[in-house]
């Protein structure tokens, strides 16, 4: 698209979402089931108090097109969040590929989840080919300024973390595997465990009370909590029962007194005495 007098905005004469490939090209690393479900279980437990869920992107190997000047270069994190961002409401309005140039709003944090084709280039120790894109790790740290990027290293149940200071990234101290991200009120971590049948060590999100639930365990939690509810309507409905039974007692044993005592009249005044002037 030709440039106009007075120059038109990027987002109107810049490729968009619908120009550009949304598909992986000849790329190294395909997901595999294990990115599919470790992808999953991120967005899962992804819930942040800091921002509501419909100004927030979770996305999974969508193309993230980060260099206006050179339009058809991307990468496609294998995880990543953008804050700050409208979710779409319409079928038709989701995303194709992220698109720095139009959505105006960096990534937050980048997951990528190590595989033995590209180890070298997620941990920064590939260098810039001559006249090729940028490497992941330069990407993330020189072009985008990405404030968290996050490697899982599954093979050798190894996590990194690295947060962006000043120029570059530094690496976090993970105690028990785990960091906390003070923006979000949440933590990230490793959790050992069965997520969609599959038993593991997984990165998680957790936050001051614990893991946070995946969809499966709030419907067990519901579960409970109704089964919990029934129990303690059944055993109020017991009580009552023991109540009303002990009522109704109490009512026979009267009952009986009564006809006793009309017994006794009865028969004193068959006897010619007055019950009632008895001293």
């Amino acid at each position: 698209m030709y440039q106009t007098d007075p120059p038109r905005p990027p987002q109107e004469t810049m490729p968009t979402m619908y120009d550009l490939p949304s598909e992986l090209v000849g790329e190294s690393g395909l997901p595999d089931e294990f990115h599919r479900i470790q992808a999953d279980l991120l967005s899962e437990t992804c819930q942040p108090l800091t921002y509501p869920s419909e100004e927030i992107l979770l996305a999974s190997d969508l193309n993230l097109y980060y260099d206006p000047r050179h339009p058809l270069w991307y990468k496609r994190p294998d995880w990543y969040m953008v804050l700050g961002v409208p979710s779409p409401c319409q079928q038709q309005d989701l995303r194709l590929s992220y698109v720095i140039w139009q959505e105006g709003i960096d990534p937050f944090l980048v997951v990528e989840l190590l595989s033995p084709g590209t180890e070298q280039e997620d941990l920064g120790k590939t260098l810039r080919e001559v006249n090729r894109p940028p490497t992941k790790w330069e990407v993330y740290e020189r072009i985008l300024r990405v404030p968290y990027y996050v490697i899982y290293d599954r093979y050798e149940n190894y996590l990194r973390a690295f947060k962006l200071n000043g120029t570059g990234y530094e690496a976090i101290s993970l105690p028990d595997n785990r960091f906390w991200l003070e923006e979000l009120e949440l933590g990230l971590g490793l959790w050992q465990g069965t997520y969609q049948q599959t038993t593991g060590l997984w990165l998680r999100w957790y936050n001051a009370a614990g893991w946070m639930p995946t969809r499966t365990e709030k419907a067990e939690q519901e579960r409970q909590r109704a089964e919990q509810e029934r129990q303690r309507a059944e055993q109020e409905r017991q009580r009552a029962e023991q109540e009303h039974q002990r009522a109704e007692q109490e009512h026979q044993r009267a009952e009986q007194e009564r006809q006793r005592a009309d017994k006794l009249s009865e028969y004193l005044r068959s006897q010619g005495i007055d019950p009632n002037n008895l001293p």
